[in-house]
């Protein structure tokens, strides 16, 4: 794993189902590509551009979520990591902080969608 990659997980009180559908609620709000998406495994592949709501962050990101029902809750566990012009894993020269600035946006928007 690259010092660029952020390997998360959370866990949350709500439905599997409830939790997925926030997931690409925040992803959608987020401005992101969803790549691939699986919702009976729970998984969903997403590309996200330099620049997210206007800011410009300097790295385009990729996003592969997995949400799993875990003894009435639920796991939210995120791997990000910047990606190169032709979407391939970039292993050098991202700009620092770019992936955790999308996952602290990603779960601020997920936890947001649970909130109401």
């Amino acid at each position: 794993m690259s010092s660029f990659t952020v390997e998360e997980e959370k866990q949350y009180s709500e439905s599997s189902e409830a939790v997925y559908a926030a997931a690409l609620g925040a992803i959608e709000g987020l401005q992101g590509k969803i790549e691939k998406q699986d919702a009976a495994a729970g998984t969903i592949s997403v590309r996200f551009d330099k620049k997210i709501l206007g800011k410009v962050l300097g790295d385009r990101t990729h996003m592969n979520v997995t949400v799993a029902g875990e003894g009435g809750g639920t796991a939210v566990a995120v791997e990000i990591y910047p990606l190169n012009a032709v979407g391939q894993k970039l292993m050098f020269g991202a700009r620092k902080g770019v992936s955790r600035t999308v996952a602290n946006w990603f779960y601020a928007h997920l936890e947001h969608r649970l909130s109401t």
